[in-house]
């Protein structure tokens, strides 16, 4: 393992390198190819240079290898040129030494087959325990991400821890802050209540010394009232007493009142049939006052300018008559006016 990968590593590398110094697909094939088979010493492949590459389709890596091992195969052939030599010797010793060069790259080639297997042998060993390292460090991968998932729960939980602690301790310093405002409120409410007490004390003795003065003040005033009282409930009996006097004098004085209206009305009926029948009077007197007021009328005229005088100055008497007649009747009346 430690002396494969370090060649794939360096050949992803070079082949890298090619790419850029390379930009022609067929061009970096044919270099991959020398690459691959004088640097490293591996024998190159379709599918290997396709997978190296990852360029063009595959076509194209069969092709270039096609053509890298005929010029390979032209490269090896070896040519007798001499001008010395006669043209059959030329080709016996060319013969002779393509047969040399065949058979030694045959045996290397053979070295080569046998170096090969054992290499494939050892890349088959190095694969199988490359497997086993895979899976070993796949388990270590799996229990190195479990330990390194519980490590990193346990370092959250760690810092939550913390994070709690800090606020715990600072919820703890907070209480003990409160706690000691709460004492010291405690002491402050301690000594206001003492002090508090001790004026109430004072206050109590003061409203004890007061309500004692208010009691005596209070007796004295109920004494008063008392009296007040006796007095009031005294003249009160007095004014009923008189209450009661002015109420039979006033029944006393209600009856003489209603005797003396029902004394009157009946005067009044007496005084209302006598103003009828001097009305009646009155009206009667009134038609013979008209009547004699014609007949004068009617003597005035038949009467001559001669005798004129003496009739006018017996009218007056005999007009006056009537009248005396009419003013006796109405000094009843005017009586009964004032009375009523």
């Amino acid at each position: 393992m430690s002396d494969i990968a370090p060649d794939e590593v360096r050949i992803a590398a070079e082949i890298e390198r090619l790419k850029a110094d390379f930009p022609k697909t067929r061009e970096l094939y044919r270099e991959v190819c020398a690459l691959l088979f004088f640097r490293f010493g591996v024998t190159p492949t379709a599918n290997r240079l396709y997978q190296l590459v990852r360029r063009g389709s595959m076509g194209t890596p069969t092709a270039v290898l096609s053509e890298f091992w005929a010029e390979l195969r032209e490269k090896s052939r070896v040519r007798i040129e001499h001008a010395d030599l006669p043209e059959e010797l030329q080709g016996a010793a060319g013969e002779l030494i393509g047969a040399l060069w065949q058979r030694a790259t045959a045996s290397a080639q053979a070295s080569l087959d046998a170096l090969r297997e054992e290499v494939e042998a050892a890349r088959q060993e190095a694969e199988v325990a490359v497997t086993g390292l895979q899976s070993d460090l796949a388990r270590t991968e799996t229990a190195l991400e479990q330990r390194t998932s519980a490590l990193l729960a346990a370092q959250v939980r760690i810092q939550e821890l913390e994070q709690a602690q800090a606020a715990a301790v600072a919820t703890r310093e907070a209480l003990e802050g409160e706690v000691e405002r709460l004492q010291q409120g405690n002491r402050e409410r301690d000594t206001a209540l003492a002090q508090a007490r001790a004026d109430f004390a004072a206050e109590l003795e003061k409203q004890r010394a007061s309500a004692e003065l208010a009691e005596t003040r209070l007796q004295a005033a109920e004494k008063r009232a008392l009296l007040e009282i006796e007095r009031e409930r005294t003249s009160a009996a007095r004014l009923q007493r008189d209450s009661e006097a002015a109420a039979k004098r006033a029944a006393r004085a209600e009856e003489s009142a209603r005797a003396e209206i029902q004394s009157l009305q009946g005067q009044l009926g007496d005084l209302r049939h006598q103003a009828g029948v001097l009305e009646g009077r009155l009206e009667a007197l009134r038609a013979t006052h008209a009547a004699q007021a014609k007949e004068l009328d009617a003597a005035r005229g038949k009467s001559g300018s001669a005798s004129a005088q003496a009739p006018v100055r017996r009218a007056p008497r005999r007009a006056g008559r009537p009248a005396e007649a009419a003013a006796k009747p109405l000094r009843p009346a005017r009586k009964i006016a004032t009375k009523s």
